[in-house]
């Protein structure tokens, strides 16, 4: 569910993003076609948020593993993929997944604006400042998923670490 997460909600995001820019770019190329590629960076950095997904995605599917029956005559069943390894992918992929999807949306929404606002006026520095921070919205879920895909259970916090008041 982890990879299916970060995969969908990233390219989600991606899509978004490239449609929404794409239609602002489509705009200011009837308008003044001569910053037409000046105008393509919303639609390039919102197509970066899928490779965040699939990046997310290589590395849980690499990490899973099958859970199988020892061959041995004990008949004990062997534990390699557990319940934690489970939910730790669940959330670094939703965790990816979601950020690259808000990111992509506001790339969607400023560069579709910041496209057609820049044909009036040179805004461009601007706009690419707001895209860069919506970009980074994405690269920080991108990063706890990266983190999240090593983190053991030792590495924790349990109870029994606490000290107790008395």
């Amino acid at each position: 569910m982890g990879i299916t997460g970060a995969l969908v909600f990233a390219n989600l995001g991606a899509s978004y993003g490239t449609a929404k820019s794409g239609v602002g770019i489509c705009s200011i190329g009837v308008l003044r076609n001569d910053l037409v590629f000046k105008s393509l960076i919303p639609g390039i950095m919102a197509g970066i948020l899928g490779i965040y997904g699939l990046i997310v995605a290589v590395i849980y599917q690499g990490k899973i593993a099958y859970n199988a029956y020892s061959t041995a005559s004990n008949g004990q069943y062997t534990i390699v993929y557990t319940n934690f390894d489970g939910y730790k992918h669940l959330a670094g992929g939703l965790c990816c997944g979601l950020s690259a999807l808000g990111a992509g949306l506001t790339i969607g929404i400023v560069g579709d604006a910041g496209v057609r606002a820049n044909a009036q006026k040179d805004i461009y520095v601007g706009m690419i400042l707001i895209l860069i921070f919506a970009e980074a919205l994405g690269l920080y879920g991108l990063i706890v998923a990266i983190i999240l895909s090593d983190v053991n259970p030792s590495q924790t916090l349990n109870a029994s670490s606490f000290p107790v008041p008395s």
